[in-house]
């Protein structure tokens, strides 16, 4: 892995480096778990707008229940309960 440096306030150093220490993990590892985290929230936001986007798309929407249903009879297929 190659070294980065990234300029940030002295605020923001003085809280990874507490987050860190408290994780008990690095500060690379620290940060890295971060962008992780908020590149996962993106993708949700992204997500949440595409399906509120699909509700206002009377055809679309169809679909995506008619695609739901579909998934929804395979889910127990060869389960007994």
């Amino acid at each position: 892995m190659s070294d980065t440096t990234v300029r940030v306030s002295k605020e923001t150093r003085q809280a990874v480096r507490s987050l860190a220490i408290r994780r008990q993990v690095s500060q690379g590892e620290l940060i890295a778990e971060a962008v992780e985290s908020l590149r996962r929230q993106d993708l949700l936001k992204q997500a949440n707008a595409a399906y509120a986007t699909a509700r206002t798309e009377e055809d679309a929407w169809r679909e995506e229940q008619e695609e739901r249903e579909a998934w929804d009879a395979t889910l127990a297929d060869g389960v007994e309960r």
